[in-house]
Parts: structure tokens; C-alpha cells; sequence
């Protein structure tokens, strides 16, 4: 089950950032084999990632770890699903880049057998978002990621809120029909620190579980924006005893109306705060 807040990204090729990438305090460290590496540096890139996830294994620690491969219908993917199939240790999420069909995760899933770790499909493409919610029901699915940098590039707009609005609506729509956890792209200003809490917001506000983050500096600010604040937790601790002191019926709390739809929202919050918690201690 996918519980993080945020993800931080780290290239494949620099194992020597490996370590403080886990240390920044991400619910998970994402060794990245695509973007993130130059195409003569990959396979260096793959042998240093799975060395990592080994090293992990044996110290106890591979939890919070991930690898995002190559898309399986690259070369690059083809190796790294090959490498996948001959290694000890396999991390605990694989992400899945340019996803545009299930048919996609059953190919990587068929690879890996009974082995095969959870899954995070990227959706990155208007086709890809078609099929986003008959992808986010395959059955190795963890969570969803939106890919905004390539759905950017597609629909020939920036990398910003307002142009992908939509498709980010329509993602969350597909997400929440699969009943997966919804993962919004990293903001890639690094020297906007004012745009990354007012971005990280919205995306909670419209219902994503995380965002991802490309800098050990931007992980601070994800978990502020998505984690409740205090009085958000009080006024769930409040309205969950007040339900359940009606006999779990419809009540008047707080002026509103209070019944099973949003208790659930109220459990939402409870869990939340604690992965917040959870994540402040690891970090």
C-alpha cells in the first residue's frame, strides 16, 4: 500500500548523492534510470542502482526505496527490465514512465513473476490519460503519477498550474475511480520556493496524495502543504466522536451536516497526520 507524501528523484548515475537523497527525509528515494541519465551513462546508472538496493537489503533499510526504469518499449527499458529479471534485490516500487496501456504493466509484471514489486504507472501523454483509469486498475498498481513534464511538452504549453489544469483534473477523476493514490509532478523551479508551497497546495487541494520533488531542498515544503495542521486534525478527532456518540447517523456538527461521506474525509485527515508524523521521523 503507497502512504507517502512526496517522492524525491535522484539520477542513476550519481551514487554518490544516493545516500543524502534518503536522508532528505522522503516517504520514498526514486533512483531515476530515464530522464535523469545521459543514454551512454545508463547501464553504469543500473548497475549502481541495483548495487544500492542490495547494500539496503542487507542493512535492513530497503523500505522507502524505488527505481523508475525506462519506458518498456525503449531499448533502455528493454535492458533495464532484463537487468530486473537477473537481480537479488528488487526495490519496493518500480515507476513505469510514458504509460499508455495496461497491457504495458502486464508485460513488466509477466517479467518479473511473483517478484514483481508495486507499480507506479506515469501517465505523460493525452493517450496515456485515456487509459489512465483502465491502467490505475491493473492489479500491481500502488499509486498513479501525472507526468506533467512531457503532458507539457505534448500540449505545447508550459510546465505550469493553469495550463494543465484540466488534465490534471481528469487524471484525479481516473484515479479515484481506480481507487489509487494520485501523485502530482515535481515543480521544477528550484529557485521559487514560494511557487513549490503554493503549487503543493493546490495539488492537495484537488485531492492528490503526493508530489514529487527533483531537489533534497523541496521535500520540507511537500510536507507542509500536505500534511493537516493541527485544528484540522482537533476538528476530526471532534467530529469522529460526535458521530460516533449519534450512532453513526447523519448529525448536525459545527453548523453542518455531518454523515458517512465526510467522516470518511475526517478519516482521510487522521491518516494524513500520521504519515506526516511517520515521515518526520524518518527523516
Amino acid at each position: 500500500m503507497f502512504t507517502a507524501q512526496s517522492l524525491l528523484f535522484v539520477p542513476g548515475h550519481r551514487a554518490d548523492r544516493f545516500g543524502k537523497a534518503r536522508a532528505a527525509g522522503a516517504g520514498v528515494t526514486v533512483i531515476d534510470l530515464e530522464d535523469a541519465v545521459p543514454a551512454a551513462d545508463k547501464a553504469a546508472a543500473r548497475a549502481a542502482a541495483l548495487a544500492c538496493f542490495g547494500e539496503a537489503f542487507e542493512q535492513g533499510a530497503l523500505s522507502g526505496w524505488a527505481l523508475r526504469i525506462n519506458a518498456i518499449t525503449t531499448a533502455a527499458g528493454v535492458a533495464d527490465l532484463t537487468a530486473l529479471t537477473e537481480a537479488a534485490v528488487l526495490p519496493p516500487l518500480l515507476l513505469l514512465p510514458m504509460v499508455e496501456s495496461p497491457v504495458e504493466l502486464r508485460i513488466l509484471a509477466g517479467a518479473l513473476g511473483p517478484r514483481c514489486p508495486g507499480i507506479i504507472p506515469l501517465i505523460e501523454t493525452p493517450a496515456g490519460l485515456r487509459q489512465a483509469h483502465a491502467i490505475g486498475q491493473a492489479p500491481q498498481v500502488a499509486a498513479m503519477m501525472f507526468g506533467g513534464g512531457d503532458f507539457s511538452a505534448e500540449l505545447g504549453v508550459a510546465l505550469a498550474w493553469e495550463p494543465l489544469l484540466a488534465a490534471r483534473g481528469a487524471f484525479m477523476l481516473a484515479a479515484a475511480e481506480a481507487r489509487v493514490p494520485a501523485i502530482d509532478v515535481p515543480f521544477i523551479d528550484l529557485e521559487d520556493a514560494d511557487g513549490l508551497a503554493t503549487e503543493a497546495r493546490r495539488a492537495r487541494a484537488l485531492g492528490f496524495a503526493a508530489k514529487a520533488a527533483i531537489h533534497p531542498a523541496q521535500v520540507a515544503a511537500i510536507h507542509a502543504a500536505f500534511a493537516p495542521t493541527p485544528a484540522d486534525v482537533a476538528e476530526a478527532h471532534e467530529a469522529l466522536a460526535a458521530y460516533a456518540q449519534g450512532g453513526g447517523q447523519a448529525i448536525r456538527f459545527r453548523g453542518r451536516m455531518l454523515e458517512a461521506p465526510i467522516i470518511r474525509r475526517y478519516q482521510a485527515v487522521l491518516a494524513a497526520s500520521a504519515i506526516g508524523k511517520d515521515e518526520k521521523q524518518h527523516a
